[in-house]
């Protein structure tokens, strides 16, 4: 057998392998709109729910801890220890306690959430001038009153933007959530992968993975519009 024949041979058994066409990967699309537009629907459900309850725990957690160093210390390189569990590691974890499906992944994306959600609501506090927060008070106002009308608005930008962090974070994490039975589009991307050789397996993961992409750019110009809506004039850069 000549090299070049040696050649033809490995492209042909490649392309049989993954099987890409564009032509058929348009008709996949075309023959599984619902169940793209479903699986889509799932990995959004999934994400803003973890995202709302890290959002409620971070914020929370910051405001008890902003002012306080050993404190924030702790919350944060709590938070930054849980991120560096392998994200398979710690969903097979929770198996044995939670089983499949929803509930593992909801903590999961929860719990690798809240670095970036507790980081910037301790920074965004702390960066507002204690002058200002001092002229609040000799106007009569109370420390919580201070709180929720000057510096939670004035932090308001810094914490938005761990939440977009965040959010960026899970949408791709999510996707690893289907190695647990979670919903979203990681079941087409782990289905593909495990049937390499198949006919629509490349369109699968391509699929799942590009749906995955696309997800994080709509849901990060979503963040840049709320962002720009709810940030007063006065501290928009």
């Amino acid at each position: 057998m000549t090299p070049n024949t040696r050649l033809s041979t490995m492209s042909k058994e490649i392309y049989a392998v993954t099987g890409f066409d564009p032509a058929r990967l348009l008709a996949f699309w075309a023959q599984r709109a619902d169940d793209i537009l479903t699986l889509a629907g799932e990995h959004l459900l999934v994400v803003a729910i973890s995202l709302l309850l890290a959002t409620v725990i971070g914020v929370g957690v910051g405001l008890l801890v902003w002012n306080n160093a050993i404190g924030r210390s702790l919350a944060v390189t709590s938070a930054a220890v849980i991120l560096t569990i392998p994200s398979l590691a710690l969903l097979a974890a929770m198996i044995p306690i939670f089983g499949l499906g929803w509930t593992p992944t909801l903590i999961g994306l929860t719990l690798y959430s809240l670095l970036p959600i507790i980081r910037n609501t301790v920074v965004g506090l702390r960066e507002v001038s204690p002058a200002i927060m001092e002229s609040a008070m000799g106007m009569g106002m109370s420390p919580g009153r201070v709180m929720l009308t000057v510096q939670l608005p004035m932090a308001w930008p810094v914490i938005l933007t761990g939440v977009r962090v965040a959010a960026q974070l899970t949408i791709g994490i999510a996707a690893i959530g289907a190695y647990v039975g979670g919903p979203g589009l990681g079941q087409m991307i782990f289905q593909g992968l495990s049937s390499l050789g198949s006919r629509n397996a490349l369109n699968l993961a391509l699929t799942g993975t590009l749906c995955v992409i696309v997800l994080a750019l709509i849901v990060d110009g979503l963040f840049n519009y709320v962002t720009k809506l709810t940030t007063s004039k006065g501290l928009r850069a």
